[in-house]
């Protein structure tokens, strides 16, 4: 049985701040247990639910070397959903309110985690073949790996994947600092390895050390290839095509069940989709006291709001739209002080036609899905987007930007043929996207027996993570194989 090591920063149930969490958690539950050992190794955070902190149990402990320092390793355990997850536990790191801090806090945080994380391996009788990283956090493991191979005996022949979830984030800081913090020489802090612009670049060490490096769907590993969208590494991941990969994402299937969501008003399927929405939508009216008619179409946003997501998009076009459309708009969700500060100018201009809800809310989440009547995911750069995929479920038709991730799991409605799964715009342009609202509104009003078809056909398609475990395999199975 080929054993696979997951290193990340979170993994659903335990911590969660975004998608990353949900990907690692859940990937490791759907790969197939017959053929691999798949665990996980995360830090114990103190903001972690008392729930999850009560179920681990104390392994053993040792101490570790950070630059001058010699650091605390705690290894605490427990197997949940049938998974074994290893906590690397240090109080001076992983305390505080939330698991990411100020970025010269994580930068040390996460060197700290890398080092700790590979030393742990000899002490938890568990040598894995290979060791999949994900994101910035975590991608000092590879270099690590290759740095102070004499320090990790067990893993001379351990292979690494490095997993890209939104390359912006690259964990980058002052050259001197990291270096003093590793402990790694001269040598690493060069342009085709670490060194990025004057800066040690953590993200740019895992691309150029890792056997293999994935991100999170095939259009986006093509993006990232070039100049705009590559985020300053694009040379050294065009560079490393042949090792690079796009695997989308899946979903937990179960959770987003509209059979059996415990968060809906009323439960309901295929066969009587358009009920079950209608009565959703009334519910979720009142409770956002918004006024209550089920033939108004009802758009939605559940989105950090950032300028990734397009809310300049939405602001530039916002009075246009609410002040001439029939809709509704509800958005959740939390991030930037002038996007929130803009949703909530405008929900208190139209407040029979905006609700802004500037906060996190997983319960508030599944009604809107299982709610509305079209999700706006207008990105400026989307690696892979989950939310649209969670709109199928509800059939809830995505209004997307073909970028990323959204252009592979989108398929643009094309009315002579009676195809698709939702409504595309190619430009980053605000009028661009507010004519494809207005086209989703026109198909909705006028011809509402194809979007309720449209809405029954996304309803059937299967993004649960079966399909992507399985690429994972394939790529495990052709790096053991070298």
């Amino acid at each position: 049985m080929k054993k696979i090591l997951f290193v990340t920063s979170e993994a659903v149930p335990f911590i969660k701040t975004g998608g990353l969490a949900d990907v690692t958690g859940s990937l490791a539950r759907y790969i197939d247990r017959q053929n691999y050992d798949v665990r996980v190794i995360l830090p114990k955070y103190a903001c972690m639910d008392e729930m999850w902190k009560n179920k681990l149990r104390f392994h053993s402990h040792f101490y570790v070397s950070l630059g001058w320092r010699n650091q605390y390793v705690g290894i605490l355990e427990t197997v949940e959903a049938g998974v074994h997850y290893y906590f690397i536990d240090n109080e001076y790191y992983f305390a505080g309110p939330q698991p990411y801090n100020q970025l010269h806090e994580d930068i040390e945080k996460f060197a700290y985690f890398s080092k700790a994380a590979l030393a742990a391996i000899g002490m938890i009788d568990f040598v894995p073949d290979v060791i999949h990283c994900h994101d910035w956090q975590t991608a000092l493991v590879p270099v690590f790996l290759k740095a102070f191979s004499e320090d990790y005996p067990l893993l001379h022949h351990t292979k690494t994947v490095m997993t890209i979830h939104n390359l912006r984030f690259q964990g980058r800081y002052t050259m001197d600092v990291v270096k003093n913090l590793t402990g790694l020489s001269d040598d690493y802090f060069t342009p085709d390895k670490l060194e990025s612009y004057g800066e040690a670049n953590f993200l740019k060490g895992g691309i150029a050390f890792a056997d293999i490096v994935t991100t999170v769907s095939p259009t986006y590993a093509l993006e990232i290839m070039t100049r705009e969208g590559g985020e300053s590494l694009d040379g050294l991941l065009y560079a490393r095509r042949n090792s690079l990969y796009g695997i989308i994402n899946g979903l937990d299937s179960a959770e987003y069940d509209p059979n059996h969501d415990i968060y809906l008003t009323q439960n309901f399927g295929i066969s009587n989709m358009r009920e079950g929405k209608a009565a959703n939508k009334l519910a979720l009216q009142r409770e956002l006291h918004l006024p209550e008619d089920e033939d108004t179409i009802m758009l939605a946003m559940v989105s950090r709001l950032t300028d990734q997501k397009g809310l300049d998009l939405i602001a530039y076009v916002m009075d246009e739209m609410l002040s001439h459309a029939r809709l509704q708009f509800v958005v959740l969700g939390t991030g930037q002080e002038q996007y929130a500060n803009m949703l909530r100018y405008f929900a208190d201009k139209y407040p029979d036609k905006l609700s802004a809800n500037i906060c996190y809310s997983e319960q508030l989440a599944h009604r809107i899905y299982a709610s509305a009547d079209a999700l706006l995911m207008p990105s400026l750069f989307e690696p892979c987007g989950l939310s649209q995929l969670m709109s199928y479920c509800y059939g809830t038709l995505p209004i997307v930007r073909e970028t990323g991730g959204l252009k592979d799991t989108v398929q643009p409605y094309n009315e002579y043929e009676h195809t698709g799964t939702g409504f595309s715009f190619a430009n980053y342009n605000a009028h661009e996207m507010l004519n494809t609202i207005y086209y989703a509104m026109h198909i909705y009003y006028d011809d509402r027996a194809q979007w309720d078809e449209m809405a029954q056909r996304d309803m059937r398609m299967d993004f649960s993570w079966k399909k992507s475990a399985r690429e994972y395999e394939k790529l495990y199975e052709r790096l053991l194989e070298n």
